[in-house]
C-alpha cells in the first residue's frame, strides 16, 4: 500500500466539500470515461526507451479540468500542485505531476488528430443510448466568441481567421460558433465555426442532420428554405421568427404564434450559457479556428452532459 502524503491525509479528514469538489464529482459521474479513453487510445503513444508517458486516463482528466476552469497550461500545472481535489480527480500524486509542456503536448496531440470532434460524437452516442438525443426537430443559432483585436503581438497582425462584424450598434471581432440542437431537450447535435463576419444562414446546411420534421431559427435565418442545400427537405416545416419591425403588423393569433416559436427557440440559449458562463469561454484562447473548434467540441460534449444530467442520473 502506498504511503499517503500530509495533504492527502488532511484532504481525507476535512469536514466540508468545496464547490470545486462537488462539481468535479458531478463531471466524474457524468462523463463516459471508458468510451472516451478507447477512442483516444489508438493514437496515444505507448512509450519507448525514454521516460514512460503519463497514463492516458490521467492526461485526459487533466485536459478536461483545464477546459472546465478555462486554465492556461502553466495555470493547470500550478493547480495540480496546489489543489488536492484536482489531483484526486486525475488520479495523480504529488511525487509525479505533468508539467506545463506535457499538458501542452497532450492538447496538441488531441488537436492534431481532431479528437475533440471524435469525443463529442462519442458523448452523443452515449446520450443516444440513454434515449436523450431526439431527432424530430432542430433549432439553429449562432453566437460570437470574441478574439483579441490588438496587433501588439509577435507577428504584429490580427488573427487572419478572425474578422469583425456589427451586431446591433456594436462592432465585434472574433469568430462565430454555429450550433444545431434538438428542440425538446436542447442538446447540441451539430457544430460549425466560422469567422464572425460570415452570415448565420451560410453554414446552416451543416447544422441539420436530415431527419428533422421541423426547424426553428431567429430572424437571421429568414429565407433558409430557399437555399439550394435545403430545397430537397420537402417534409420539413420551417418556423423562422419574423423581424421585430414586421411583428407590429401581425394580428393577435400570429403574435401568439411568434411567442410560441420564441419559447421553443430559447432552448438553444442553454448550451451557449454553459459554454460562455459556466466554462468561461466567451473569448478565444488560441489563434486560428482549428484549435478553438477542437476545444468547442469538447465544451459542447460537457454541456450536453450537464443539460441531460437529471435524465442520465435517473
Amino acid at each position: 500500500m502506498d504511503q499517503i502524503s500530509f495533504s492527502e491525509a488532511d484532504y481525507q479528514i476535512k469536514k466540508r466539500k468545496t464547490r470545486r469538489e462537488i462539481f468535479l464529482e458531478r463531471m466524474d459521474e457524468l462523463i463516459p470515461w471508458k468510451q472516451l479513453e478507447k477512442k483516444v487510445a489508438r493514437y496515444y503513444p505507448k512509450g519507448g526507451n525514454g521516460r514512460p508517458p503519463y497514463p492516458l486516463s490521467a492526461m485526459l482528466r487533466v485536459h478536461c479540468m483545464q477546459l472546465f476552469y478555462n486554465l492556461s497550461d502553466p495555470a493547470m500545472e500550478d493547480a495540480l500542485y496546489e489543489i488536492e481535489s484536482m489531483r484526486q480527480f486525475a488520479g495523480l500524486k504529488l511525487d509525479r505531476l505533468p508539467d506545463e509542456s506535457t499538458i501542452l503536448k497532450f492538447r496538441h496531440f488531441l488537436e492534431r488528430h481532431g479528437l475533440g470532434k471524435v469525443l463529442f460524437k462519442e458523448v452523443n452516442k452515449h446520450l443516444e443510448k440513454q434515449g436523450l438525443m431526439l431527432r424530430e426537430g432542430s433549432i439553429v443559432d449562432a453566437t460570437i466568441i470574441s478574439a483579441p483585436s490588438s496587433t501588439k503581438n509577435r507577428s504584429g497582425k490580427r488573427d487572419p481567421d478572425m474578422h469583425q462584424t456589427k451586431k446591433g450598434n456594436e462592432w465585434h471581432f472574433g469568430m462565430k460558433r454555429h450550433i444545431g440542437v434538438d428542440d425538446t431537450l436542447g442538446l447540441i447535435h451539430s457544430i460549425e465555426t466560422t469567422a464572425a463576419n460570415v452570415h448565420d444562414i451560410v453554414p446552416s446546411g451543416n447544422l441539420l442532420h436530415g431527419e428533422e420534421r421541423r426547424v426553428f431559427g431567429d430572424a437571421g435565418y429568414l429565407g433558409i428554405q430557399k437555399r439550394p442545400e435545403h430545397k430537397h427537405r420537402k417534409n420539413v416545416s420551417w418556423f423562422i421568427a419574423r423581424r421585430p419591425s414586421a411583428r407590429k403588423e401581425l394580428d393577435e393569433d400570429k403574435q401568439k404564434a411568434e411567442k410560441i416559436k420564441a419559447s421553443i427557440r430559447s432552448k438553444v440559449e442553454h448550451p451557449f450559457r454553459y459554454i460562455k458562463q459556466v466554462f468561461g469561454y466567451s473569448k478565444v484562447r488560441y489563434r486560428g479556428l482549428a484549435k478553438n473548434t477542437n476545444r468547442l467540441h469538447l465544451l459542447a460534449a460537457f454541456s450536453n452532459l450537464l443539460i441531460g444530467e437529471k435524465y442520465l442520473l435517473v
